[in-house]
Order: structure tokens, then sequence, then C-alpha cells
């Protein structure tokens, strides 16, 4: 790990004290998602209400610039101005590098389909079943621990070689038996437990971000 991203990483808990007891298990979640963008593989997301939201925000921070700069490399720029010229030219001086990551509640039409043809629960299993790969990474977000939906995709994922983690209140719930990580916020009372995740995350694209750019 950079120094940098280690900066990014121990100014959280000077922000967050309360977040102390899960740092461990943050810097865990942070190693699990580096090494799946290592091998090139994809983070997947998934939560319900507000958890879906942080879900999008999530990939949001990780598919373009967040804090840095991620520009093209002269190599690429060269070759889309060989390709395109001056449209490949002005194409390359706008677009940024990325982080794969997939929100699971995006797919509206796939995900009505699920719920209304088969189960509802299925509705990220369902999906991470047909884009899943060895390799990749499935975060699940739930402030009780305990999502039907989550925990379905968190089956698929271990059937498919990939890693879990899961991003929930104190007692973790079902999925952290079935996790590979667990970050745990201190509290059990939804909204508080949401306004925790936000600088967790925040945290983890931010160093991320340090990391491979």
């Amino acid at each position: 790990m950079k120094q940098t991203t280690l900066e990014i990483f121990e100014k959280l808990f000077s922000r967050r004290p309360e977040l102390a007891d899960a740092k461990e298990s943050i810097l865990q979640a942070f190693e699990a998602i580096a090494e799946t963008f290592c091998r090139g593989g994809v983070l997947y997301v998934c939560g319900n209400g507000g958890s879906a939201a942080d879900s999008e925000h999530i990939v949001g921070e990780l598919m373009k610039s967040f804090k840095k700069k991620r520009p093209v490399s002269d190599e690429d720029r060269s070759i889309l101005m060989e390709k395109f010229g001056e449209s490949g030219r002005s194409l390359s001086l706008s677009l940024e590098y990325a982080l794969p990551a997939v929100s699971l509640c995006s797919g509206i039409s796939l995900n009505t389909a699920v719920c209304n043809d088969t189960d509802p629960a299925n509705v990220y299993a369902q999906q991470l079943f047909g884009l899943g790969r060895a390799g990749d990474c499935l975060l699940a977000i739930s402030t009780s621990g305990n999502a039907e939906n989550c925990i379905r995709a968190a089956m698929v994922a271990l059937l498919k070689d990939m890693s879990v983690i899961g991003l929930t209140g104190e007692n973790g719930g079902r999925i952290k038996s079935i996790s590979d990580v667990c970050v745990c916020v201190p509290s059990n009372e939804t909204y508080a437990v949401q306004e925790m995740h936000l600088p967790i995350y925040h945290c983890l694209c931010a160093m991320l971000e340090e990391e491979f750019f």
C-alpha cells in the first residue's frame, strides 16, 4: 500500500473515531477490492432502499474521477487520434480511467422481470449468476445484515468463487457468517448505520483511487 493511501485510511478514524472498532475489517475490505482490481475483476454492489442509493454512489465514485484526475494515457490518446482524428483527440481529453464496478440495483427491466416471473428475493442473485466470474467481488450493503436478496447474492458469489464483503450494522446479521469480510458499524438503527456507511465507502473509494492512479 502506498503511504498516501495509508494516510487516507488513518484520516478516517481521526474524523470518525466511533469507527475505530471496524478499522481492521475496513482495511481488509480495501485489500479484497484492490486484489480484485489487480486481477482484472469487477466489483458488484447491492443493497436496498438507502443502501441501494449507496450502491449507486459507490459505483459513481469508482467509474470516474473522485478526488484525483485519471487522464487517458498518451498511448490511448494516440490510438484514438490515429483512428478518429480530431474527434478522437477531443474524446481522449474528456475520458477518464475507471475502476470497474457495477450496481446490481440498476437493471430495472431485468430486476422487475425477476421479481414478476420468479422470486423477488433472487433479484441480485440472478444478475450475479449471469455476470459474476471467479476473482470478482461482491459488496453487499444491509443495515441489518439480514436482507434476503443480499444474502442470496452472496450465496451466488461464493458459488462463483468471488470474494464477499458485507457492510452492515453492529450485529452483522446473517450475512456476516457468509462474508469473507464484514464491516460492522456500531449501531443497529437504520439511519445511523447508513450515516456511518458513507464515510467508510468514501474512504475505500479514495484509497482505491490513490492506490491505482
